[in-house]
Order: structure tokens, then sequence, then C-alpha cells
């Protein structure tokens, strides 16, 4: 045991165990750059490499102006609702709800309930939606980020500017569309490469 440890002690011992320790960082060296290089070869699929080039995939919808319809809930009792100043808009005489329509929306407050008063005729009692169809752009809410949407053009995504005219929970109408655009539907960054999926 004496004599391996003099021989540990010694400068050539040292020097032996310098060179292998350089040998192995450089064959390892070596190894990670051929596995590289084998790699590019080969065409290994890499994601984060693929989107750079070719453009991330996303959803997308074309714009074409198209009929649609909106649904705004009301809360029906005695084909009677109360309705609050926000969305009193939203509702008209005439407008379809269920398997009935609106007869009157008052335009002013009721004091006893501080809500406007919505007169139905044929509607069941509770929760509704009164129907609200028209022609224009319809895009699902999750795709608007303020008062913008992501167009793909040429490949990339570009912002457009938007106005929202009528919305539900789901899909709002649109101002600032054209037939043609292509929506971005996916989450993706300004000036990003994009790829259409089908």
């Amino acid at each position: 045991m004496e004599k391996i440890r003099q021989k540990i002690k010694t400068k050539e011992f040292k020097n032996v165990m310098y060179a292998v320790c350089i040998a192995a960082l450089l064959g390892w060296i070596v190894f990670r750059f051929t596995a590289i290089g084998s790699e590019n070869a080969l065409a290994v699929f890499n994601q984060s490499r693929y989107a750079a080039d070719v453009g991330a995939p996303v959803y997308a919808i074309e714009m074409k102006r198209e009929s649609g319809i909106l649904r705004e809930p009301i809360e029906v009792k005695n084909n009677r609702a109360l309705v609050s100043s926000a969305r009193v808009g939203k509702l008209r005489s005439g407008q379809k709800v269920g398997d009935g329509k609106i007869v009157s929306v008052s335009k002013d407050i009721d004091l006893n309930t501080g809500m406007h008063v919505v007169q139905t005729k044929n509607v069941d009692d509770g929760l509704q939606y009164a129907l609200y169809q028209t022609d224009g752009y319809f895009v699902p809410l999750y795709a608007i980020n303020g008062d913008t949407v992501m167009i793909s053009e040429n490949g990339i995504a570009t912002p457009r500017k938007i106005s929202i005219v009528r919305q539900d929970a789901q899909n709002a109408l649109i101002d600032g569309l054209k037939d043609g655009d292509v929506v971005v539907l996916s989450k993706v960054d300004a000036g990003a490469k994009v790829q259409i999926k089908k």
C-alpha cells in the first residue's frame, strides 16, 4: 500500500493522469461534434430549427363575409327579463329568443330594480339566448388581442388593427378585415414565420 502511495505522489504519475484527463476531454468533444454533424446530415427533426426555417405550424381561418349569429344571454321569468344598462343596447323588439321573441325593450330604468325591463312572448322561463343575426366577418374571441388580430401575409404573422362591432361569449363581429384575409388563431409573435395547418 505504501508503494502505491509513493507512486501516486511522483511527478511521472501526475503527468500520466493529466494526459489521460485531457485525452478523455478531447475524445468527448470530438464525439459531440460528430454526433451533431450526423444529426444535421440525417436532417433529424428539430422543432425550433424547423419553425425558424419553414414557419411555426398554426391554425387559421380565411375571412369571407358571411351570415352569422351572436347570442346574448337573458334570464326570463314570466316573459319578463331584467337587463343592465351595459347590455340593453344589444336587445331589440322582434329579436328571436328560443321559440319566442322580444316584444319590447324599456329605454328607461325601472326604479325598483335599477335595470331595464325586457318583455318577451312565448319564451320559456330560465336562461335563454337572444339571437342577433347579421352579415360580416366573425372571429373567435381568443384570436383577438386588445384591438388587433394576427394576419398571415406571405407566411409572416402581421398585426392588424380591428374594432369589435358586437360580441358574445365566444365570437366577435369584426370591422377592419376583408375577404381573403387569413386570421391566425394560434398564439404567435409579430414577424414570426407561420405555416398554415390544413
